[in-house]
């Protein structure tokens, strides 16, 4: 059985507002110096949402493995109570894979080629595969829900999908 293919689009702002944010320093954001004009600060950036059930905020460092090629995506997930936000840290592009929230609906799934520079923040409930480093092994900034002590609250569900794809990768370089 041949899989479908998806070619991935760039990540824009625009693009991207119905699953979360994208987190650059863009001119068109909020942005102002500070420390005596030595830096300058892009603020406010995403919708950073962890407080359900009280829940914290926690910062973690993930490190990708590029997926064999072809690239076949089975699965997604989602984060039910909480945003999930990833800034990589190093000068590769890399995969995001995004459905609407609620039932997941596979015919509405996107997929967006991030570069160097440009984060995501998935709202919560989004449908998302999990961080899809391309060509090397890739570290990333992690912002998301941190557990309470004894909490028993899932904040992670998988879907198989029905009709996995294959996601073309031609022409795209690192």
């Amino acid at each position: 059985m041949t899989l479908p293919l998806r070619a991935p689009q760039p990540l824009t702002r625009e693009e991207f507002a119905p699953f979360g944010d994208v987190i650059e320093a863009h001119n068109d954001a909020k942005h102002f110096a500070i420390n005596y004009g030595q830096t300058e600060r892009y603020h406010d950036l995403a919708d950073i949402n962890v407080s359900e059930h009280e829940g914290r905020a926690i910062v973690s460092l993930f490190r990708s493995t590029p997926l064999p090629e072809p690239v076949t995506i089975k699965l997604l997930e989602r984060h039910p109570h909480s945003s999930q936000a990833f800034m990589p840290l190093g000068t590769q592009p890399y995969l995001v894979v995004v459905a609407p929230p609620g039932e997941l609906d596979e015919s509405a799934i996107r997929v967006f080629l991030a570069q160097p520079g440009q984060g995501v923040n998935y709202h919560a409930g989004t449908w998302h595969h999990f961080s899809l480093a391309l060509n090397t092994v890739s570290d990333f900034l992690v912002i998301d829900r941190g557990d309470v002590e004894g909490e028993t609250l899932n904040n992670c569900d998988e879907q198989p999908l029905q009709q996995p794809f294959i996601i073309d990768l031609q022409g795209i370089t690192a």
